[in-house]
C-alpha cells in the first residue's frame, strides 16, 4: 500500500468505545435497516423546549414539485428581530428529518445568544435525486427571507448552516442564492460538509473500511450516497453545481464562511480544496480541521476535549459574526 494512503492516528478519546459507532451503510439491505430506525420528533424535543423556554412552529411553503414543512425554533419571549440560522439537517441527503438538527448545542444558542433556528423538511434520495433537495432548500429560504418580520427574524443577520449532507446543501443554496438574486446572506457554516460526488482526494481513498477506517462515514458509504443522489456513473456525467457544490469552478460573491471538518474523515480534502477556492474568489473563511476527529465525532462523542473545542470555535464565530452584523 502506498504510504500516502497510510491513515493518520486517530484521538484516542473518540475512539474509546467503538462498539458505540453505528454501522457504515454500503448496500441496499443496509440502508433500508437504517431508513428503518427510529427518527426524533417534536415529542422527544418538547420536553428540552419546556425547560429552555423555547417554542417550536410549524410552516408550510410551497417548493417546486410540492410543498414542504420548516420547523421554526425560537425563545418563548422575543424583543425585536433577532439574528437566525437557516439550518439544513445531516444524513447524507438519504436520511434524517429537520428535528434532527436541533441538538443541544443548536438549543444553547438559541438560548445564549437569543437566535432563531428554522429547519426543512427536504425530499431524501433515492425518492427525489439532486439537485431537488437544494431547489428545496433555497425555495424555504426565499420563503424564511419574505416572511423574516412575522417570524421575528433580523433578515441582515441570516446565516445559512449545515452539517454532513446538510452542509453539503447549505452550500448548493448559497450558490443558488447567489446566481438567483438572493435573498442576501450574512454567512455561511458548514459542518464537515458533503461538497463533491467524484470521489478523487486522498482522504476519498485513505477513509476506506478496506483500509482499516474507523467511521461512521467512511468512502462505502459515500459512494453509495452519491449513487443513490445522482446514479451510477456520475463521476463522469455533467452533474449541476447545486447538486455537487465542489464542482463549481466560481465561488466569487458568496458570503463568509466556516468550514470544520474532521482530519480522519473522507470529506476533509474536498472541504478544504471548497475553502481554497472561496479565498481565490475573495470570500473570508474560517476552517477548521480536528486532528484524529472522524466524520461527526462530535456529536459521537461530545465530551471529548477535542469535541469540545471544535463546538467552541463554531460558538464564537457565531458570536463574532452576529455582533459585527449588529453594529
Amino acid at each position: 500500500m502506498s504510504a500516502r494512503f497510510e491513515i493518520p492516528a486517530y484521538d484516542p478519546d473518540l475512539i474509546a468505545d467503538v462498539g458505540r459507532m453505528p454501522s457504515a451503510v454500503t448496500n441496499e439491505q443496509q440502508f433500508r435497516e437504517w431508513r428503518a430506525e427510529p427518527l426524533p420528533g417534536l415529542d422527544e424535543l418538547r420536553p428540552a423546549l419546556d425547560e429552555l423556554g423555547l417554542v417550536h412552529e410549524e410552516h408550510v411553503v410551497a417548493v417546486p414539485g410540492g410543498k414542504m414543512v420548516l420547523s421554526v425554533v425560537r425563545p418563548r419571549t422575543v424583543a425585536g428581530r433577532l439574528p437566525a440560522l437557516y439550518l439544513i439537517h445531516g444524513g447524507g441527503m438519504i436520511a434524517g428529518n429537520r428535528f434532527g438538527s436541533f441538538l443541544p448545542d443548536v438549543l444553547t444558542w438559541i438560548v445564549d445568544h437569543g437566535i432563531v433556528v428554522v429547519s426543512p423538511e427536504y425530499t431524501l434520495a433515492p425518492e427525489q435525486r439532486a439537485p431537488q433537495a437544494a431547489m428545496e432548500c433555497y425555495a424555504g429560504l426565499r420563503w424564511v427571507a419574505e416572511h423574516a418580520i412575522d417570524l421575528s427574524i433580523d433578515d441582515d443577520r441570516l446565516v445559512l448552516a449545515g452539517g454532513s449532507g446538510g452542509g453539503g446543501l447549505a452550500a448548493s443554496v448559497s450558490l443558488l442564492a447567489r446566481d438567483n438574486g438572493g435573498p442576501g446572506l450574512l454567512a455561511q457554516m458548514l459542518l464537515c460538509p458533503q461538497l463533491g460526488d467524484r470521489h478523487d482526494t486522498v482522504s476519498s481513498e485513505q477513509f476506506t473500511l478496506a483500509n482499516g477506517a474507523i467511521d461512521p462515514w467512511p468512502s462505502e458509504t459515500n459512494r453509495y450516497a452519491w449513487n443513490a443522489l445522482l446514479g451510477e456513473g456520475h463521476e463522469d456525467a455533467d452533474v449541476s453545481i447545486y447538486a455537487s457544490p465542489a464542482r463549481a469552478d466560481d465561488l466569487s460573491g458568496l458570503p463568509q464562511a466556516f468550514i470544520d471538518v474532521g482530519g480522519n474523515e473522507v470529506f476533509r480534502d474536498a472541504d478544504l480544496a471548497y475553502a481554497s477556492r472561496l479565498w481565490q474568489g475573495g470570500v473570508n473563511v474560517e476552517v477548521h480541521v480536528w486532528p484524529g476527529g472522524y466524520h461527526s465525532f462530535d456529536f459521537m462523542v461530545p465530551d471529548a476535549p477535542v469535541s469540545i473545542a471544535a463546538k467552541a470555535a463554531r460558538t464564537s464565530w457565531l458570536e463574532r459574526i452576529f455582533a459585527a452584523a449588529a453594529g
